[in-house]
């Protein structure tokens, strides 16, 4: 895809990106895609679905208490528990804001550590990584799941391969996954502002009409996925039956808000 070679004109150290279809065939790759970055907040994809394993495995249960009082696991996942961006401090009832949250992430791996036995780093490993031969992919130094993922563009492919045709998970899950929860929530899409509504779903951040986006002008209202501060996506877009994913070593900031939707466009272009 000659798209993706508009990553040599972003203004980053390195970059490597590529594009995986629904059936699993990698359409295009550009760039070291063997290359380890560090994810930030994409982090919380892989998070998510290894809280979806749990929960498919009964360890826990998606309207189960976890976090604030009156918060639940979805609550967490869908960040409408009404804890704070990074402190463990209560600004909201649950289910009233969608108030975006490290913390209510780092809640929610604490929960499944202790209901497994398994520290949440490992359960993720065990229930996602190795599975799917994500080699590459670990939380450093069992670090935050709302952050501290390290990963490859090729691994990444294997992970958006999984989210398109599920074999880890009943296909119904990741159906909700992607599906607005609590839906008409306002709230601040961290680097975009004010967005209302501010749609999400367990764990998947959903394009719906948000404006401005770090998605494409010509991606689809039913296109998911997640940003990192580290200069890193992944998403998903369902109407065009593919997914890309891109990682940087440069820090998010103005660059990506220009670049980033003008490559998304010329991808969905070339599909």
């Amino acid at each position: 895809m000659q798209s993706l070679g508009m990553i040599e004109n972003w203004p980053v150290p390195t970059a490597a990106t590529a594009v995986v279809r629904a059936d699993g065939t990698v359409a295009g790759t550009h760039g070291p895609t063997d290359h380890r970055f560090a994810l930030a907040s994409v982090t919380k994809l892989l998070a998510a679905y290894a809280a979806l394993v749990a929960y498919e495995e009964g360890a826990v249960e998606l309207d189960e208490p976890a976090g604030p009082e009156g918060s639940t696991v979805r609550h967490l996942l869908a960040h409408t528990s009404g804890l704070a961006f990074d402190e463990h401090r209560v600004m909201s009832a649950p289910g009233t804001r969608r108030l975006y949250s490290n913390a209510g992430f780092e809640v929610l791996g604490d929960h499944i550590a202790k209901a497994t036995d398994i520290p949440f780093g490992e359960y993720l490993r065990q229930a996602v990584l190795e599975p799917l031969g994500m080699t590459a992919t670990a939380l450093e130094g069992e670090g935050s799941p709302a952050k501290d993922g390290v990963s490859t563009v090729d691994d990444l492919v294997r992970f958006a391969a999984e989210v398109q045709a599920p074999r880890l998970l009943d296909a119904r899950t990741v159906a909700a996954a992607m599906t607005v929860t609590y839906p008409g929530l306002k709230g601040v899409l961290p680097g975009y502002g004010h967005q209302n509504p501010n749609d999400w779903g367990l764990g998947f951040e959903i394009r719906d009409s948000k404006a401005p986006h770090w998605t494409g002008g010509s991606s689809s209202p039913r296109t998911f996925g997640h940003f990192g501060q580290a200069g890193t996506f992944l998403w998903i877009d369902p109407d065009a039956g593919a997914a890309c994913v891109a990682l940087t070593d440069r820090p998010f900031g103005p660059w990506a808000v220009e670049v980033w939707p003008t490559f998304t466009d010329a991808v969905l272009r070339e599909l």
